[in-house]
């Protein structure tokens, strides 16, 4: 039943969340919160040590496959400095203030570890939204992928500490260069095994089997021999999607995209919904709040988590001004960008689960310390955040008018030109195959340039200024025609359900492109 209401929370609000501009994950919180307020939802009872493996591995690898390395790698600087950096200072100033208010010092270090890496969830679809500049977007992005890592290694280090009683340092250095080189290194054979098998296959649905396979064996196996799994999803995730690029068919990889597309969609917008459900549920059977502490440190937490991530974006922003114009050049970004890199720390899906994955017991058969009153703040603090920042970070990028001017399907076009034209360019330098079979590859490629450049200036306002929305009307009526064409041999019976599947799937591709 809850499963049930969670998902239908997902399909109905998620296009609700576009109308009035809203962030998604924002307003599922918000229905989770109502929905465990009503006495006929169950109170979810999911096993802590399910959590992680179930939600991290799929939510990581979906976000490597729309991620560009070259973009990574250009923005190295600032996403490290961020992902581990900013992550660890973090860490260590939540922990620092926990222990004041009373936490013990490795209870304290576990919820730095659980608060301290930002969700790059939310921030991220209202900066797409909103038209940032790209590499600020890459940025966050970037920081998404990395700090879970660092704030995960920092969380199992923690746990095992309070679990186990204590640990050394010895134990916490061989702890790290385990969970960091070992999950780098499982990560990367994993990818390059996977990478094997995909050129083994030539079917679109067994190669998706096989990426989706991936990420969890690589989680599991790095966190069964002790290593990091999160790197590890990582390393094979980023892997394949530079190397692996030839080994998979065109249908695989559409189909791939699609497919990581809805898990990344499905997974957190459901985990956002549960978030809303377990605080209703915690809250009923906790009386933490009875003399205000709980509320005191959810309280100091965010204020530090807000407070340590601006002080950081204002000082990285000085220092590259600084090194920019040294070098005589412009400075990459000022303080209007880093107030909005500031402003998008919103704690979410992460947080969510390492809280919920907290032990319920310590080696010793006693109950884990603090565990509800942990729970509980990491749980507000997500909800605070979300809401506070979630709402405010679109008006604040309008009223500081960092979004940059940019027309996502007119790019399209023009790519799209740019490689028909470097397809020619190919096809008329190709002297070793005959003259005929040459000469009609020439003429598709030749009339496919033509329409790009006829049609779809009409669409950008070219020459045809004024005649683009008759031009996408003319296109709809075209694209419905051909939709009923293709039914009508399927049913009957002129065509195979495949055949009208394939030429079905091209006909909305190109109903995609001109939006009809």
């Amino acid at each position: 039943m809850l499963f049930g209401l969670l998902l239908l929370g997902v399909v109905v609000l998620t296009p609700v969340a576009d109308r009035i501009g809203v962030p998604q994950p924002v307003l599922l919180t918000v229905y989770g919160l109502a929905l465990g307020a009503l006495p006929v939802v169950p109170a979810p009872d999911l096993p802590p040590d399910l959590i992680l493996p179930l939600v991290l591995p799929p939510l990581l690898f979906a976000t490597t496959q729309s991620t560009s390395l070259r973009e990574l790698r250009e923005a190295a600087r600032p996403i490290l400095g961020l992902a581990v950096a900013l992550t660890v200072v973090t860490a260590a100033v939540v922990a620092v203030v926990g222990h004041a208010l009373g936490l013990p010092w490795a209870v304290a270090i576990v919820l730095g570890g659980i608060v301290a890496p930002p969700d790059p969830v939310a921030a991220t679809a209202v900066a797409k939204r909103l038209n940032l500049p790209p590499r600020l977007v890459t940025i966050l992005e970037g920081e998404g992928l990395f700090n879970d890592a660092t704030a995960l290694v920092i969380y199992q280090l923690s746990v095992m500490a309070v679990v186990a009683g204590g640990v050394s340092v010895a134990e916490i250095g061989w702890g790290l260069a385990t969970a960091v080189l070992g999950g780098t290194a499982l990560g990367l054979a994993g990818g390059w095994l996977a990478r094997k098998a995909l050129g083994w296959l030539d079917d679109a649905a067994t190669e998706t089997t096989v990426t989706l396979s991936v990420p969890f064996a690589m989680y599991l196996l790095a966190e069964h021999v002790g290593a990091s799994g999160v790197l590890a999803v990582l390393a094979a995730g980023l892997y394949l999607r530079t190397t692996a690029t030839s080994e998979i068919t065109s249908a695989g990889w559409v189909l791939g995209r699609q497919v990581w597309q809805y898990v990344e969609f499905a997974v957190s917008g459901l985990l956002f919904g549960f978030l809303g459900v377990e605080l209703i549920s915690v809250l009923g059977t906790t009386e933490l709040f009875d003399d205000g502490q709980t509320l005191l440190v959810a309280a100091a937490v965010t204020g530090v988590l807000i407070g340590v991530r601006a002080a950081a974006m204002f000082l990285a922003s000085g220092l590259a001004g600084r090194r920019a114009r040294r070098a005589d050049s412009a400075t990459p970004y000022g303080w209007r960008e880093s107030a909005v890199a500031s402003w998008a720390g919103m704690r979410g899906v992460v947080t969510v689960a390492t809280a919920l994955a907290l032990p319920a017991t310590i080696d010793t058969g006693d109950a884990f310390p603090a565990r509800e009153e942990v729970v509980l703040v990491s749980l507000l603090v997500v909800v605070v955040t979300l809401v506070l920042q979630g709402l405010t970070l679109a008006p604040l990028i309008r009223r500081l008018g960092v979004a940059t001017d940019s027309d996502v399907p007119a790019d399209v076009r023009r790519l799209h030109r740019v490689v028909t034209e470097a397809a020619l360019d190919s096809i008329r330098g190709a002297e070793d195959v005959p003259d005929d079979v040459r000469a009609a590859v020439l003429r598709q490629y030749e009339a496919r340039l033509g329409y790009r450049n006829d049609v779809e200036s009409l669409v950008d306002g070219g020459s045809g200024a004024g005649r683009g929305p008759a031009l996408r009307d003319l296109l709809a009526r075209a694209t419905e025609a051909e939709r009923e064409a293709v039914l009508d041999a399927r049913r009957r019976g002129e065509a195979s359900p495949a055949a009208a599947d394939d030429v079905l799937f091209d006909v909305e591709a190109r109903a995609m492109r001109y939006g009809s």
